[in-house]
């Protein structure tokens, strides 16, 4: 029985008068020993668990009368897929089509061509079963391929990272209407059947935190018509609201909704106890106001190289892995991990962002495959997704013409297991495909 249960018993029993509650009138207390010690005894039971649960505990909970997914729901630390019947882990692959001289910064959905049917089959051949999708508006093509494959895929939904203040009226009326558009083009142009999750936004900006929680110091709670969020941050609040605004127009519209999750990354959160971690304590990120954790953990990133030890490998990967599995309480999806392949590694001040050769690469996938499968607390990971399919050009989209030329100063550009040859078609970097393929076909 839980806490709570036992205090409502007793205050079940008061009511019935099996218990007759402290006379202040006269001052007695009528009633027999033995209820006198269950008294004491409940009343300390109730003191420990306020000791136990204190007031700045964060709370972030789904209503019980929000209806479950229709195929991937969440049992336990588990998504279970309810067409196998059985709990899923996703070997995924992060995927936006975007080819030579294309870019969505202005707007514009990936090319409508043979690209699908070509990216699909190299991903089938790896032993890919989820694909994270990026563009917002993915065009018919790539789900008339998707419809001749087995696998499934995530929607991720942009959210201004660095926007000004994540409270601002204006900003969460822009953004659920985008939200709403992407949502809406999921039922009538995608697959609803093949989707697994809604991300509502993608690691948030350390600056952008900062400033929103300190323009709104005194908004820490909200209750929506599906999520309900406690003693939270500002910026925590922000994303709640998107998340149930997003689950509200799904289900409204089309009486069945997804799993839910915002996706952040180990710079701002959720581990706090790190000496490079770039928001205050105060300010920290726990992305849990959804149905999962989805995070991007990368090998070199801040959080993840300050960890100790893992139990089994004895890498900071495994140990950051470890904690964050000891402190959460949903299934966790490991959204992207990757490296970058430029030729320049331009912030000395970020090891690890840009530069590797792409003989090493291999060495580093096939670690982070060991170090998830091993951790201590395995069974709460719900997959790892690799980042990304192919070299994305258009980033990080300095001009008009950025998508025409791969920069080698820019790592943005160079993270894909595919380089781009000069007729678009893609090219292996070495062996990183042969090693997707050779860890996703592990247990």
């Amino acid at each position: 029985m839980r806490m709570d249960d036992k205090i409502d018993c007793f205050a079940a029993l008061a009511m019935t008068g099996f218990i007759k509650p402290f006379n202040h009138r006269t001052r007695s207390m009528p009633f027999k020993p033995f209820l006198l010690v269950l008294v004491l005894l409940l009343s300390a039971i109730a003191h420990a668990a306020n000791e136990a649960t204190p007031a700045s505990t964060k709370i972030a909970r789904i209503s019980t009368a929000t209806p479950a997914p229709s195929r991937f729901i969440i049992d336990g630390t588990a998504i279970v897929d309810r067409n196998a019947n059985k709990p899923v882990f996703f070997r995924g692959m992060g995927y936006s089509p975007y080819l030579t001289g294309e870019t969505p910064l202005f707007g514009a959905p990936p090319g409508d061509d043979g690209r699908y049917a070509e990216h699909l089959g190299l991903m089938r051949e790896l032993g890919v079963n989820y694909l994270q999708v990026f563009p917002l508006l993915m065009p018919k093509g790539f789900f008339t391929e998707l419809d001749k494959t087995k696998l499934v895929y995530g929607q991720d939904i942009w959210v201004m990272g660095g926007a000004p203040d994540f409270l601002d009226a204006a900003f969460l009326a822009a953004t659920i209407t985008q939200i709403k558009a992407v949502i809406d083009h999921t039922y009538s142009v995608g697959r609803p059947d093949r989707l697994v999750l809604f991300s509502i936004g993608d690691e948030l900006q350390a600056d952008a935190i900062k400033r929103t929680d300190t323009r709104h110091p005194e908004v820490r709670d909200f209750t929506g018509k599906h999520i309900i969020v406690a003693n939270r941050t500002p910026t925590e609040v922000a994303l709640a609201r998107l998340v149930d605004a997003a689950i509200d127009h799904e289900l409204t519209r089309y009486g069945r909704r997804h799993l839910y999750c915002h996706t952040s990354w180990t710079h701002v959160g959720p581990l706090a106890d790190r000496p490079d971690i770039e928001v205050p304590r105060a300010s920290v990120l726990v992305a849990d106001m959804g149905d999962l954790m989805c995070m991007n953990v990368y090998t070199y990133a801040r959080g993840v190289k300050t960890s100790p030890p893992g139990s089994v490998t004895g890498t900071t990967y495994q140990g950051y892995l470890e904690e964050l599995a000891a402190n959460t309480h949903m299934p966790i999806l490991v959204t992207q991990v990757g490296l970058s392949t430029s030729p320049i590694a331009p912030k000395a001040w970020v090891p690890g962002f840009g530069g590797h050769k792409v003989d090493e690469v291999p060495k580093t996938f096939r670690a982070a495959w060991k170090d998830i499968r091993s951790a201590k607390g395995h069974e709460k990971f719900a997959g790892l997704v690799f980042f990304e399919l192919q070299d994305e050009w258009w980033k990080s989209g300095e001009d008009h013409t950025d998508s025409t030329r791969h920069e080698p100063d820019d790592p943005e550009e160079w993270f894909g297991i595919y380089a781009i040859d000069k007729n678009n078609k893609l090219t292996p970097k070495g062996k990183i495909p042969e090693t997707v393929r050779s860890v996703f076909t592990e247990p």
